[in-house]
């Protein structure tokens, strides 16, 4: 399903549109995902009048004249954490927020599935430290709170702070002591001369057991193929604030060439750790974000 990222912010509603966007893309689907992933048979027990009678066994009861319900063992719930770069180059492009918008959507979407699947989530939000780290629950009411605080930052303005990605993916790996999946969501623009930090940061999370989940959120056309017009521009990085003013031809090539390599060292190198690396495009629907993670979680049981 694909949202126009410049209308979500003026409809708001963060909720509504995730399960909108669940919803959608489930009936999508010719075989629901929810299918063996949340609860086996465990026995029956004498149904207590006054209780729900959707789980009433009546081929029992047709046997026995007695009324027993089915009772279901969930299984072992999986625990994720959802990571969101809420630095400032994620509030890129600035006239849609397109970055950080995209990416809270989609954990939005991810949490209100992972929930409906009785699963267990958290939701950490970073840019150059730990912005804020909510508890790990599978419960309704942890569901709203979780709504609340990505409604917030969709609903914020863009602040001047730095990011760095392999610093807090440690601090992270260091904290969560049980096995999880760990979705990471982040342009990944953290000293991209030097990829074996943030390399080293994610082996990390893989050393701790974990599993990881790494949407590299962009916008392809201008900041993979430098696509603008051609006239002058001032360019201006969203984290520093420094400015550079030239056309660009200039650069064009040469940019193209480097971002190649450092995309290419990334996905390759991830790949090499068995981190599942996802290119997410802003500016495609957001069906490819929940079939991945559908995916892992089917490759987890």
């Amino acid at each position: 399903m694909k949202l126009d990222l410049q209308q979500i912010r003026k409809i708001g509603k963060i909720d509504l549109l995730a399960k909108q966007m669940v919803e959608g893309f489930i009936t999508g689907l010719h075989k629901s995902p929810y299918h063996g992933f949340s609860v086996e048979f465990a026995e029956h027990r004498l149904y207590n009048t006054g209780e729900s009678t959707r789980n009433i066994d009546w081929k029992v009861f047709a046997r026995t004249d007695r009324l027993f319900t089915k009772r279901y063992e969930e299984e072992t719930n999986l625990r994720c954490f959802l990571l969101i770069d809420n630095s400032s180059s994620m509030y890129y492009p600035v006239d849609n927020f397109g970055k950080i918008t995209f990416s809270v959507m989609s954990s939005a979407a991810l949490a209100y599935l992972l929930q409906k699947q009785r699963d267990a989530v958290g939701l950490c939000t970073f840019s150059d430290h730990i912005e804020n780290q909510t508890q790990v629950k599978s419960t309704g009411a942890h569901l709203n709170k979780l709504f609340i605080h990505l409604q917030h930052m969709l609903d914020s303005r863009q602040v001047s702070k730095r990011t760095s990605v392999a610093s807090v993916l440690h601090e992270i790996a260091n904290k969560i002591r049980k096995r999880s999946l760990v979705i990471i969501f982040s342009d990944m623009f953290d000293n991209q001369h030097n990829i074996d930090q943030l390399i080293t940061a994610l082996h990390h999370l893989k050393h701790n057991q974990h599993e990881v989940l790494l949407f590299h959120v962009t916008d392809p056309r201008t900041e993979y193929e430098f696509d603008f017009e051609e006239r002058p521009y001032e360019f201006i990085d969203l984290e520093t604030n420094e400015k550079l003013r030239l056309q660009p031809s200039q650069i064009r090539e040469r940019y193209r060439k480097e971002m190649k390599k450092y995309y290419y060292d990334l996905k390759l190198r991830c790949g090499q750790f068995k981190i599942d690396f996802i290119e997410a495009d802003i500016n495609q629907d957001f069906n490819k974000i929940l079939t991945a993670y559908l995916i892992k979680r089917a490759k987890m049981k």
